[in-house]
Order: C-alpha cells, then structure tokens, then sequence
C-alpha cells in the first residue's frame, strides 16, 4: 500500500478525539465568520439559548420546551457541520502526523568538491544547506532532498513512495533528482542539496496533506458570494416579518405576532444550511482524494483546474507505450530463412542487455524454439553498441554477426564491398511507414534480413482515450518521433491529434495556442526540457522521480511516477466539482419544502387562510417547525459520508452530467424533505413532544 494512500479512519482514537475537540474549536466566531452561512447559524443558536433561558424564569415567548428544542437543534446543526470540516481535516492532519513520524535527522557527509575522494567531514543532515554537496552510499539515507551531479546507484524510496521496488537515480538525464528520507541501497551518490532546512519537499508534502491550510480555490470563493448572497437576502426577508406580523395582528384583531425563536427557526431553515455546511469538507476530501492517489498538489487550485480541463497533452514513450520497443517480427530477404535471421540475430544480442535486445532474444526463443545456448562454449566476442556505430553484434567461430540502423549496416556492407538489397531497403521503408523501427542484420557482408521493432501501446489505452473523448476532452500525443511513426501510434493508441519531433519551443507554443482558444490544458513531464511547457500548462503534473526544475514548474507532484496518473487525476477533479456541485443543487432545492411546512405555521394564527398551505398536514405549528429544524441537521448528517467520498463519477458529457444531477440531486432534493419532515412532524405528534 502506497504510504500516501493510506486510510486514516476517525475510529482511530487518536484522530477520533482531536476531531472532536476541533469541532467544539470551531466554534470560534473568529473563524465561522469565513463561512457566512454557519456564522448566521451559530448567531441564531445564540439568539435562541438567550431565548430559553429568559423563558426558563418565566418570560418566554414561547413554551420553554419548545424553545429548548428548537436551539439544541440549531447547535447540532452547527456542530454537525463542524463535524464534517474536521473529520474532512482529520484525515489529512493523521496522514501529516504519519509523514512528520517519518521524517528524521540523519548524519551527513558534507564533501568540499564533487569528487568521491575528496575531504568529508560529518554533520547532522538538518544544518545542510541549498547546493551543499554530501556523499551517500549503500546502505545511508538520503539527508535531505537534492540533484546527483555524481554517480549512479539503486535507491529505496518506499519511505515517500509506498513502491518497494528500488529506482536507479544517476547523474544527468531525468532520473536524478532524490528525495530526502529515501535509502541508497548499491553503489554510491554524490549530492547537491537543493532545499534549505524546512523547505525540503516532504515538508511540503506535510503543510500540503494538513487540510487546515488548504486555501479556497476561485470557484470556491464565488459560491461562498452566492451563498452569502442568499443568506443576506432571507436575511433581510425574515427580519422584515416582525414588524409585518405585528401590523397585521392589529388589523386584523386576532392571533399574535410571529415569534423570535420562529424568525430564527424559519432562517435558518431558508438559508443554504446544507451546503454551507458541508462545502469545506467537500474542497478538502477533494484534496484527500488526490493524496490517497499518491499525487501531491501545491495548490488547491490545481485540484479544481483538473475537474475543467478539456486538452490533455500526453508523452508517447511511456504514457500511452510502454517505453520500449520490443521485436515483433522477423523478415528475411531472398536467399534467407526465417530461422537464419533469428539465429544471427538472436547470436548477436545475446549481451544487449537493453530492452529491445532482450525482446530479439525472446522473440527468437518463442517463434524458432533457439534457446539453451552457453556463451562461454560459443566462445564470442561481443560489439557493444555505440552511438558512433549505431551497431552491435558478435564474432564467434569465424562469424561477423552486426545489427543496427539501416544506413548504419548499409555503410558497413559497402565497406566490405557488400551490396545492400533493393528487397532489405523495401522492407526498411515499409516498416518505417507503418511506425515502426527496422533493424538490419548482417552477416559478414550478406545482409539477412529486418527486425522489426514496434511501440507497443498499453492495453485499454484506447479505451481510456475514447472515455476521455466522451467527458469532451481532447487528447494529443507529443513524440520526438518522426511524423510517419508518430501518426501510426497515435491511430493504434485511438488519441485525437499528436506532435510530433517536439522540442520544448514546440511544447510551450502548442499549449499557449490551446489556451488562446478558450481551454484549459493538462501535461505530465518529468525532464529540464518540460519545465517550460509545465509552467505554462493549467494543470502541470510533474513526476516525483523528474527533476527539480520540472517538479518546481509543475503544480501537481506524482509520487509514483505514473506517467497515466494524469487521466485519473482529470477524474478526481471532475469528481470534485461534480461533488460541490450536486450538493449545492440538492441543498437549494430542499428548502423548497421548508417554505411549505413553517410559513404556513408560523402566519396560520394570523391568517387562518395559510392552512391551505399546510400540504403535509403537519399536526401543529409547532411540531411543523421543529421538524423542518431536526431535518435541517440530520440532512448534513446524512450528506458527510457523500461530502467526503464524494459523487461516483462517471465519463459523461456535460450535458448528461447537468441532466443527471438536476433530476437526481435537484429533484431529490424537492422531494425527500417532504417525506422528511412528515416523518419527523408524525414521530413527535406519536411522542407528544410538541
């Protein structure tokens, strides 16, 4: 299990107690009043208990009783919303307190130059600073997050990644940047540290899993406006009844005028309670969601960009690939058996250790049945491959066996007065054509026959890519390929558009043409080279084992690396937004119903006429009441699991989504508080309780 992912449930009595005394914490005008809706909520539950008190020595405007119940409801409401933020919260702090456990000092070689024999002296890893150079060998933590400048070597990082397989993490490329509190486990390091003390990534990865520092996103923000919108207008409603009833009980010469303890009760049934109470907690199990997936986001932004993107820009080679070539078929050319070529070519890669020379062997073994042969008897000498030669192969028992690019063998027959076959170069091009790589084999200076190398496309991608296509998103594949090779993949692989021969200009000018049409694009990169084109992208998913320019220009960090964790992280953030959005549909719907079972009850002395109004036949005014306050708490009770877990998403356009929640939530929405409130109003008239 990812160490990320882990669950914290609130049953742990660690994180149980601290949810509760945060919940008691929270009730601290200073901070409920970021959250108008509960800041109005928490005044009404003033307002009330006042009330109750100055009816418990004899001056009540209502019952006692019933003045009792209608505020320890509205506390419950308010302690109930409350709940849910911290047990939204309580997650993320159980999960920090997790990594805080994991973090420690450890004792460093501190290098004057970056040459493994030069003078070390040891300090504590906690006083290393920015471009320190240490050295880490098998066996030695990593002291602190930093760039190998020397050196490669097998590195444990299941301290950050929860992966127990080791990575390679070597000098240049883009798998050499290292994580402080991961373990070198072969080999040696030299480092140079590129974070000071307290700005190292996990703990950044510790201020960015404590959901109490989670900062609204803008689309957050403009529903707290609307919400606070709404709740100033019922605001300025119900506090316009008083003087209203009070003139209309001396025209009229009957009934009395509307209560205190009702106005509340009758606002803070109006007022958008449900989601009001339940937004934080949905912003910060969106937060959770990511976490759980292994996936850090430096900004709460981030999470919510995820949910609008609509172009995703995918690198071929290990997204939608495997990330390596692999022998599918062997071509001979006249005067050649099958079985001839993948005996010399499987000869020649024997000692090719990269992943195409393996599949040659492989192939060889599955199609021909060449197998069992003892290198030590053959008695081979083998070529290794070299950018210069583009060759490799073998020479045993008088043999000259090579294989490599085309042109690469074309010259070396040539050199031994060879001819190259019209035949071999059709196969070449024909392979070429149809995106795959051919490598030549050769034998002395007769030319055998083609391998042909193939991207393989991983399986189910084109299945996720038509899903994708359903949500409305745009795909493009971008390859440093040639454009032949690139559209054959992209035609297998079943993505919209592709680029091909990319360079970082190309990337960066791509995403801002996208995003000058209106869209919002999502990257993944993990090279120096992607760091343009991630800063410049919505959502920039950098790979934890990429570099640091890469992770720095990024605004999400994937832990394990997974080049595909960007299309599930589009779907916890649609998740996301279709969560807020569902719950606020549902939560403004419901209060239809309350206007139906306490206007009615609260003006009937008055206007005897307002019965009419009273559909649900609640038994009295102030059972009517009271049942719409008990449902107005149990409703957010009933929503947190769905708050924190969120709304199952599935691939749908926008237009299905917006039909679907409308008639689930905002139907649903209309129709349960009537069933609701009936319930409650039938069990109190039962229990004689109003």
């Amino acid at each position: 299990m990812h160490t990320m992912a882990k669950s914290f449930s609130l049953l742990d009595k660690q994180t149980l107690w601290q949810t509760i005394i945060d919940v008691f914490l929270k009730l601290n005008p200073l901070h409920l009043v970021k959250n108008p809706v509960m800041f109005v909520v928490e005044i009404g539950c003033i307002l009330t208990t006042l009330l109750f008190f100055q009816a418990l020595f004899g001056h009540g405007e209502e019952r006692t009783s019933f003045i009792m119940a209608v505020s320890i409801w509205l506390w419950f409401t308010l302690l109930f919303a409350n709940f849910a933020e911290a047990m939204a919260e309580g997650r993320g702090k159980a999960q920090a307190r997790s990594l805080k456990g994991a973090r420690r000092d450890v004792m460093a070689k501190l290098l004057s130059e970056p040459n493994r024999d030069a003078t070390a002296s040891v300090v504590p890893g906690s006083q290393l600073k920015k471009d320190d150079l240490v050295l880490v060998v098998a066996g030695d933590t990593i002291p602190g997050d930093g760039e190998v400048t020397v050196g490669v070597a097998s590195v444990d990082e299941s301290a950050i990644t929860g992966e127990s397989a080791p990575v390679i993490r070597e000098s240049g490329g883009d798998r050499s940047a290292v994580t402080g509190g991961t373990r070198v486990l072969s080999d040696w390091l030299i480092v140079r540290i590129t974070a000071n003390p307290g700005e190292t990534f996990l703990d950044k990865m510790i201020a960015m899993v404590e959901g109490a520092k989670r900062q609204k996103t803008p689309n957050e923000i403009a529903l707290d406006i609307l919400l606070a919108g709404l709740t100033l207008i019922f605001l300025l409603a119900t506090v316009t009844l008083v003087p209203f009833s009070i003139y209309s009980v001396r025209a009229t010469g009957q009934g009395s005028p509307v209560t205190m303890t009702v106005i509340v009760a009758l606002l803070i049934c109006l007022i958008p309670t449900t989601i009001g109470g339940l937004l934080s907690a949905i912003g910060i199990a969106g937060m959770d969601r990511m976490i759980q997936a292994n996936v850090i986001a430096t900004s709460g932004k981030a999470v919510e960009a995820a949910g609008d993107v609509d172009v995703l820009l995918l690198d071929k080679t290990g997204t939608i690939t495997l990330g390596n070539r692999e022998a599918t078929e062997f071509l001979p050319v006249e005067g050649t058996t099958a079985q001839q070529l993948a005996d010399a070519a499987q000869l020649s890669s024997l000692a090719d250790e990269t992943p195409e020379g393996r599949s040659i062997v492989v192939l060889a073994k599955k199609e021909y049945g060449i197998r069992e042969r003892d290198i030590k008897s053959l008695g081979a000498r083998f070529i290794p491959f070299t950018a210069m030669s583009r060759m490799s192969g073998v020479n045993l028992d008088g043999r000259e066996i090579r294989k490599g690019a085309a042109d690469a063998i074309e010259a070396h027959v040539k050199a031994r007065d060879g001819g190259f076959p019209e035949e071999a170069k059709s196969i070449v091009n024909g392979i070429a054509v149809q995106g795959g790589t051919p490598l030549v084999v050769v034998e002395g200076s007769q030319v055998l026959g083609v391998i042909r190398l193939s991207d393989v496309v991983k399986g189910g991608m084109r299945e996720r890519f038509s899903e994708l296509r359903r949500m409305g998103i745009r795909t493009v594949m971008i390859t440093g390929d040639n454009p032949l090779t690139a559209a054959a993949v992209a035609a297998e692989a079943g993505v919209d558009d592709f680029l091909a021969q990319a360079t970082p200009e190309m990337k960066l000018n791509l995403i801002r043409t996208y995003q000058a049409q209106g869209h919002l694009v999502a990257m993944t990169g993990d090279g120096t080279n992607d760091a343009p084109a991630l800063a410049q992208a919505d959502v920039a998913v950098a790979m934890n084992t990429g570099t640091q320019a890469a992770k720095e220009a990024g605004n999400l960090v994937d832990l394990d690396s997974n080049p595909t964790k960007l299309i599930e992280i589009v779907g916890i953030g649609k998740q996301l937004l279709m969560t807020r959005g569902t719950l606020t549909t549902f939560s403004i719907s419901n209060d239809v119903a309350k206007y139906f079972a306490i206007l009615p009850a609260a003006f009937s002395g008055i206007y005897p006429g307002l019965a009419a109004l009273n559909i649900m036949a609640l038994s009295t005014p102030q059972s009517a009441i009271l049942s719409a306050v008990i449902f107005n708490a149990l409703i957010i009770v009933a929503l947190i699991p769905l708050a924190l877990r969120g709304v199952r998403y599935r691939s749908l356009g926008a237009a299905a989504v917006l039909r679907q929640n409308l008639i689930i939530y905002g139907l649903g929405g209309l129709v349960v508080p009537f069933f609701g409130i009936k319930a409650i109003d039938m069990l109190l008239s039962f229990l004689n309780w109003t």
